[in-house]
């Protein structure tokens, strides 16, 4: 009797990125090399260049995988045992444009807007529904036992989201900040990555660090050092100095972090932009980066070999976008890499491989805090260890953080309780709410100001909003 194969369906698989890296570390294991794929987007030709890309990496390993795509979601999901989602609702036109430009005419600036703030707020209330019904999907014509592994953000509020409403299928939030801190602070501290050792907690995007060892010995006196002689990288300030001032090192990127709390990004206040190296509307310009950068993309996808690296960066830096340098060159290593396969950091292909055959491992992921933080709310989305096995996901328990760090934590947990409740209770005033107590826009608008900003924001959302939410 022949194995059945393993199904794997990858929904939003039109996000090229994520779709070559998680693949090519699946097609990588011996044991996922014939297991099915099932991808689904819903722009056809996107689908279609994923579906090359698939193939390639296929090639490239010499592997033969069932590659499937269809536009049709639950046909994509039947039966699968493994659902990993990288969708983005709205996309860059007009959704993340539209975020940034509405709260700009109100003096609110952001960097990022995809996971607190006010555009965070709006990706919120504009994906979580769409998830929803995916869920619904998947409960229906899922394969038993089956998991959703989630890139989605905002993933704190989509993993709260979630498992809130399913009991069968279990949503675990995956992100790479964490392994790409450390990756980056052991370049800091000329160590050699796999040399260093840590344990981290939290939320997602406001984790940090509670252990930074190289060899049992403790990094941060290091790491302190580094901040008190001013050699911190120029686009890592913000981080070093909530080092200086919490003691603890987060995981997620400095331009991210400036928004999640009120001190960095303040009217009139340009020079603590010029002092932290914080880059405004830095989202925005990298999306801008990736539509120049697309038609390259696809002509690779189309005749390998065809496109020059130098000519797409030639291109980037003449448009004068106002992103930080380092995106230039990663958007030119996103072309160069359709033609190799590497391991990436990323944990969906490591979880799939551990639940197959039993090896465990332990990744860090976001899951609902049913006693495993003391000091964070029960019920919200924490970060933190998980073992995974031929058991599952299995978060470990870390008890209590310190107590400032969780006292910041929960200045964004508020926010996002509210996201989740104006959509699972149908209340639009908990949208107004979210806004108020989202520490960068309090510490920026007034009252009045904050619900203006809204009723913008919701009437120019109207089309992807639920009905309750129709300004």
């Amino acid at each position: 009797m022949s194995r059945r194969r393993i199904k794997i369906t990858l929904i939003g698989a039109g996000s090229i990125v994520f779709t070559r890296n998680l693949l090519g570390d699946i097609f990588s294991y011996p044991e996922l090399a014939d297991c099915e794929v099932a991808l689904h987007d819903i722009d056809p030709h996107r689908l279609q260049l994923a579906e090359m890309v698939a193939q390639r990496l296929a090639s490239q390993l010499n592997v033969a995988p069932l590659i499937t795509a269809s536009t049709e979601r639950r046909r994509a999901l039947a039966d699968a045992r493994f659902v990993i989602s990288t969708i983005q609702v709205g996309g860059y036109k007009p959704a993340t444009v539209t975020d940034f430009d509405i709260p700009k005419k109100f003096g609110l600036e952001q960097t990022i807007g995809d996971t607190l703030g006010i555009g965070g707020i709006m990706r919120g209330l504009r994906t979580i529904p769409v998830q929803l019904a995916m869920l619904n999907d998947m409960e229906e014509v899922c394969a038993p036992g089956a998991i959703h592994l989630n890139y989605v953000n905002p993933m704190a509020m989509i993993t709260w989201a979630l498992n809130q409403a399913s009991t069968r299928i279990a949503t675990v939030g995956l992100c790479h900040s964490v392994q790409h801190t450390a990756r980056e602070l052991a370049q800091d501290l000329g160590l050699p990555a796999n040399e260093i050792d840590y344990d981290c907690a939290g939320i997602n995007h406001m984790a940090f660090y509670t252990k930074l060892e190289h060899k049992g010995v403790d990094l941060y006196p290091r790491l302190r050092q580094i901040h008190a002689d001013g050699k911190a990288p120029d686009w890592n300030r913000v981080r070093y100095e909530m080092l200086h001032q919490l003691g603890y090192f987060p995981t997620e990127s400095s331009e991210h972090f400036a928004e999640y709390v009120p001190w960095f990004i303040k009217k009139g206040r340009e020079d603590l932009l010029q002092r932290f190296n914080i880059p405004l509307n830095e989202y925005p310009g990298r999306c801008e980066i990736f539509e120049r950068a697309w038609p390259y993309i696809e002509r690779e996808l189309q005749v390998p070999g065809s496109q020059n690296a130098q000519t797409l960066l030639a291109e980037l830096k003449a448009a004068e976008i106002q992103v930080m340098p380092r995106m230039l060159h990663d958007s030119v290593g996103l072309l160069d890499g359709l033609n190799s396969v590497a391991p990436s950091l990323e944990y969906g292909g490591q979880i799939i491989h551990s639940m197959v055959i039993g090896q465990p491992r332990v990744i860090y992921g976001n899951v609902r805090n049913f006693g495993l933080i003391d000091n964070l709310p029960q019920g919200c989305a924490v970060e933190l260890p998980c073992v995974v096995d031929g058991n599952g996901v299995q978060p470990t328990r870390v008890g209590a953080l310190p107590v400032h760090l969780a006292a910041l934590m929960r200045t964004n947990v508020n926010v996002q309780e509210l996201v989740v409740a104006a959509i699972t209770e149908q209340d639009r005033e908990h949208v107004y709410h979210a806004a108020m107590l989202d520490p960068h826009t309090a510490a920026v608008l007034d009252l009045a100001q904050i619900r203006a900003m809204v009723d913008e924001l919701l009437l120019a959302h109207r089309a992807l909003l639920p009905e309750f939410l129709h300004a």
